[in-house]
């Protein structure tokens, strides 16, 4: 009875016993292993396991945050601490202790951690402060395997854990040199930052195809790690790769990386190599680009924005060349269907096309001959058929299409939406496109996405691990790469992180002339990191507009790493963030759940669908709830607007209720966007759908649709338009159309048809609507006429 089971692993046994299962146990008497079967202990005679360390050094629990101190909740009892190293990755935690480094001694800083540091990394505040000796050669130390132990009097070792390094990187080697490709008489430097690698060599190919170098060149290391060599003029337009020799905590070995260029801007097809490119080239540029004029902008809320994606704007436009169906060729073509719906647009207000992601993206092949497409017709199958999404499936993810939140290089275009993806066209091609929306009275924003990458590690598509190892990204407690957006986050709280975001945007603002950037999971980003992004476009041009979604969830979520750029965090800052309080408000139901749950626009109370909707009196004080919700966004979600309650009482924007949060809180009407749809979720014609009462008639459906917009449009603040909204459009009730292909998400701007009832959407997805997208898509009269 004085035994307590502490730990369980599913056992695969053996002849024996094949289905035993095998328990860790414990007690005042040590430890031992008991193999058991039911209620028989079979089996007991095991090494001495009393000697067995605590810890795990293949985990990364403890902190180096500056030069001077480690940070660590060091386990109980007294204890010697240390700091092991090993040059090769030979630290082993066994019987023995921890063997096969070296190690210098630390002593317990009573005074704690300094506030600098605790002002940088808040989650560290509380643990203990274990000071470095002064004379550690901290440089050698960092570019080997790391360790730290508590070790008793009598030799045991009582904890023990990899390091997180990132704190002490910043605090030795954050650097303003130059990066990338840079250029004095027409001769390039290659430089990259690498401070803990042991050697970084330059691959140089003359093609973009060689398998082998031309050319390899040792490069040269300063003070702050940056290594360079420099080239000749010959070089331009040839490609090159780093080797970078470093030691990678994920694999606990020494390895030798061969790696594309994080600050590239020109690549390789499906981004196999960098490529040496002068972006000041001339003929790199469209005629008329120095000259060129921004369509005027007297202030940021006179913006209005349409977010459109490449591929759905002339994926399927008769009117373009197939050859640039899908590219940005398709925008220079003034007299396409495409291009004369946004002149119109442009004539009628809008100022701004937003678009998807146009950096180069990981889940696109941009080798068209790679990629497939469904080899069946899928208009020949009925509406309400399972067939459309299952032969999607079959290549979904070997199609053109995809959203593109995948970043691979933060500052090359896309490749796959260019005629040559192979060098420097698609640089050409991007600045065509907009020159082209420039002239048609729009300007041009980016969606970026530097809250994560597409991959990290020894992944094959990771580049910025591959370089610094467990400095990029953001960790867990445990050192593992944390995955709270889905991927792998980076942590732009580093320094060299943030100036690799600042330093891509300022490229894009400068070399590209793109007017403003939409941040995807801004608040993943730290308020310090997205002020810096905009002093630094500020000082490119004052009217070059940010904005984001101020989402607070994951390993940041308040504040828990500093104050992240969230909704209620960067009021004063000039920064935009998406008004999830009128989206709700307006459709009903929320992005996660709710799907015939009607609102404001959509039915509620005065229009209930066949769905239970609640009581009487409680539809009604909901409605008129949110009929103060959507008061307060048409004035600009302001904090401080005032403004009469439907109690009668006085109120003010934040005093508004939103699910427990205030409903106004901004400070200036260009810190929100309001938007009733976008990208992600339903399209709004797809949510009238499934909202309103099966009796409504088609005309009606398109008046709510038209009252949606015009809250909008007619509030204060910035009117978001997801594209297609103003001609019905329908992606057939998939709500998460990220990698459905052309045949969900292309717009048909002919007017012809728009998108509803193209069959069951992708099942992985939308299996738990199929019944209800069967019952609608089946109905003639829910079918709207062009």
């Amino acid at each position: 009875d004085d035994w307590e089971q502490v730990g369980f692993i599913v056992h695969r046994g053996d002849e024996k016993d094949p289905g035993s299962d095998m328990f860790l146990m414990a007690s005042e008497h040590g430890r031992e292993v008991w193999i058991v079967s039911g209620s028989d202990k079979i089996f007991t005679e095991v090494p001495d396991l009393q000697a067995l360390p605590d810890g795990d050094i293949g985990k990364a629990q403890a902190y180096w945050p500056s030069s001077e101190a480690l940070a660590w909740a060091i386990p109980d009892g007294d204890a010697e601490y240390r700091l092991y190293h090993s040059s090769n990755g030979s630290l082993e935690l066994n019987a023995e202790g921890l063997v096969g480094g070296e190690y210098v001694t630390l002593t317990v800083d009573d005074a704690g951690l300094a506030t600098d540091v605790t002002a940088k990394f808040p989650h560290l505040a509380g643990l203990t402060a274990l000071t470095v000796p002064a004379d550690t050669d901290v440089d050698a130390l960092l570019t080997g395997q790391l360790a730290v132990a508590a070790i008793a009097d009598d030799g045991r070792v009582l904890g023990a854990t990899g390091l997180q390094i990132p704190g002490v990187i910043d605090d030795r080697y954050a650097t303003t040199a130059a990066l990338g490709v840079t250029f004095a008489r027409d001769v390039p430097t290659m430089s990259v930052w690498a401070p803990t690698a042991r050697s970084v060599r330059l691959h140089v190919f003359n093609t973009s195809s060689g398998t082998r170098a031309d050319l390899i060149v040792a490069m040269d290391r300063d003070a702050q790690g940056v290594w360079s060599a420099r080239g000749e003029a010959s070089w331009v337009g040839k490609f090159y790769l780093y080797e970078v020799e470093v030691f990678a905590p994920t694999v606990g070995s020494v390895v030798r990386n061969v790696v594309t260029d994080p600050y590239s801007v020109s690549l390789a097809t499906n981004s196999g190599k960098s490529q040496i490119i002068d972006l000041t080239d001339p003929t790199l540029a469209p005629l008329g680009w120095d000259d060129l004029e921004k369509p005027d902008l007297a202030a940021p809320e006179d913006i209005v924005l349409y977010e459109l994606h490449v591929r759905d704007f002339s994926a399927i436009d008769q009117s373009v060349p197939e050859e640039f169906r899908g590219t940005y060729k398709a925008f220079t073509l003034p007299r396409s269907a495409g291009m004369d719906h946004l002149t119109k647009l442009a004539d009628a207000g809008l100022t701004h096309v937003h678009l998807l992601p146009v950096f180069d993206i990981a889940t696109i092949d941009e080798d068209p001959a790679a990629r497939q497409e469904p080899d069946v017709d899928l208009a020949s199958f009925p509406p309400d058929s399972s067939e459309q999404q299952a032969a999607i499936g079959e290549v979904r993810d070997l199609d053109a299409f995809n959203w593109g939140y995948d970043p691979f290089h933060y500052t090359v275009p896309e490749g796959s939406y260019s005629t040559s993806p192979d060098g420097a066209a698609r640089i050409l091609e991007f600045r065509e496109m907009v020159q082209s929306l420039n002239e048609a009275g729009l300007r041009v924003v980016m969606d970026v996405v530097y809250n994560h990458t597409n991959a990290s590690g020894q992944g094959q598509k990771s580049v910025l691990d591959r370089i610094v190892p467990g400095y990029y990204h953001r960790l867990d407690a445990n050192g593992l790469v944390a995955t709270s957006t889905c991927c792998a986050n980076t942590a732009t709280e580093h320094d060299m992180m943030r100036r690799l975001m600042v330093d891509s945007v300022v490229t894009w603002a400068e070399q590209y002339r793109v007017d403003g950037f939409r941040f995807d999971l801004m608040g993943h980003h730290m308020v310090d990191d997205m002020a810096a992004v905009r002093s630094a476009l500020g000082q490119v041009d004052s009217t070059i507009y940010v904005y984001g979604e101020g989402w607070d969830f994951g390993e940041v979520g308040q504040n828990a790493r500093g104050a992240n750029a969230t909704q209620l965090n960067v009021g004063g800052f000039g920064i935009g963030t998406f008004n999830d309080r009128i989206r709700d408000a307006v459709r009903g139901g929320s992005p996660f759940g709710g799907l015939q749950e009607q609102g404001f626009a959509t039915g509620l109370y005065n229009d209930p669908n066949e769905t239970d909707q609640g009581g009487v009196d409680d539809q009604l004080a909901d409605l008129l709830l949110k009929g103060d919700q959507i008061r307060a966004g048409m004035a600009a979600n302001l904090a401080d607007y005032a403004f009469e309650s439907f109690t009668g009482e006085p109120i003010t924007g934040s005093e508004v209720d939103y699910n427990g949060a205030p409903t106004g809180y901004t400070t200036d009407p260009q810190e929100v966007i309001n938007y009733v749809s976008a990208h992600d979720n339903e399209t709004f014609f797809d949510i009238v759908q499934t909202k309103s009462p099966l009796g409504m008639s088609m005309e009606d459906r398109t008046r709510i649709q038209n009252l949606a917009l015009d809250i909008v449009a007619f509030g204060q603040g910035i009117p978001f338009f997801h594209a297609g909204s103003e001609l019905l459009r329908s992606k057939s009730l998939d709500k998460d159309s990220y990698n459905s292909g052309d045949w969900f998400n292309a717009i048909d701007f002919t007017y012809k048809h728009n998108g509803w009832a193209n069959g069951l959407p992708v099942e992985d997805k939308n299996a738990d609507r199929w019944d209800l997208a069967t019952d609608l898509f089946g109905r003639d009269d829910l079918v709207p006429s062009s």
